[in-house]
């Protein structure tokens, strides 16, 4: 079948919608056997799945407190396999790192990282408030870091600076601030929990201001160098999200036997 366009008449069979392009993308995309960037983002896209279905499954074993922390914990890792799905396809497609779908995958997670600590301190009177402010400097940490790292290029030291200090601000409060106060005032699971929640934020969310510095120009170029950090991303983001659930587990898991 043929249709009239601007250009004259084509083949309407050979005009394919937006939707089967999607959908074939994921069919169409191979892998190298030395590919080791696109290997792990499909690692990491599985491994997030496998522990989804792992949190969805669990939730019956507990009590309305404790399900929702749990079921955070799932939509995490799920949320992070879908856009690993994709993610695995464009650099297999394009072979350059997908800093859309990372910073959307990051702009959905990180805040729900933060509602986790106000999960768990619930019960020794933590209030939305600590919730909103971690989530409002984490979408600045993210929004920032975009903005230097897709959008402003020449300006990514500034950006970085500015998401950096978000960053900062988090650290400070789960390691110093309120949420410290009241973990100690939880003490117990809750408070060991806490503490190995933030030693995560520390160690493991550090990564990625080291990698936007080598993925970005500025005056830290001449003395970390640049390079693509795809494959640190795709780790840390795995083990940050799916050890993030299972400390979460952990204690819902201790808290639940304490009870019966």
């Amino acid at each position: 079948m043929y249709r009239l366009n601007h250009k004259g008449w084509d083949r309407k069979d050979d005009l394919i919608p937006m939707s089967n392009l999607i959908l074939s993308a994921g069919l169409t995309a191979k892998l190298l056997p030395t590919d080791y960037v696109g290997f792990t983002f499909f690692v990491g896209c599985m491994a997030m799945m496998a522990a989804s279905a792992f949190f969805f499954l669990s939730l019956n074993q507990f009590d309305r407190k404790w399900r929702t922390s749990v079921l955070v914990s799932g939509l995490i890792t799920f949320i992070a396999a879908v856009h690993y799905f994709y993610m695995r396809d464009y650099w297999a497609a394009n072979m350059e790192s997908p800093t859309f779908f990372r910073y959307v995958d990051w702009i959905l997670t990180v805040p729900l990282m933060c509602v986790e600590f106000y999960l768990i301190l619930k019960i020794a009177g933590a209030k939305p408030w600590l919730m909103w402010k971690m989530i409002g400097f984490s979408v600045i940490m993210l929004i920032t870091g975009y903005f230097g790292e897709a959008v402003y290029t020449d300006q990514a030291a500034l950006w970085g600076a500015i998401s950096g200090l978000a960053y900062f601000y988090i650290v400070y409060e789960i390691w110093l601030g309120s949420a410290k106060k009241l973990a100690v005032a939880a003490g117990g699971e809750t408070l060991k929990a806490h503490k190995i929640l933030c030693w995560f934020v520390l160690v493991g969310w550090a990564i990625y201001p080291l990698g936007y510095m080598l993925g970005t120009d500025g005056w830290y170029t001449n003395i970390l160098g640049s390079g693509s950090v795809d494959v640190v991303y795709n780790i840390a983001d795995a083990v940050n999200k799916i050890g993030f659930g299972l400390v979460i587990y952990s204690l819902a898991v201790s808290k639940q036997n304490s009870i019966s």
